[in-house]
């Protein structure tokens, strides 16, 4: 059986009070569940200000 690495950019929309970090381990824990799925982790993560 191959195994495959698969980085995947995901852009979410969060309150500020939210921390990006606890979002992606939820995030991680779904993916966790899809068949197959080895592991799942976050390995950095930017913030973009909206301007206007």
């Amino acid at each position: 059986m191959a195994v495959t690495n698969l980085f995947i950019k995901v852009e979410i929309e969060h309150d500020q009070r939210e921390e990006p970090q606890k979002l992606s381990a939820e995030i991680c824990r779904n993916i966790l569940k899809v068949h197959g799925v080895r592991s799942a982790e976050l390995s950095s993560f930017t913030t973009v200000e909206e301007s206007g």
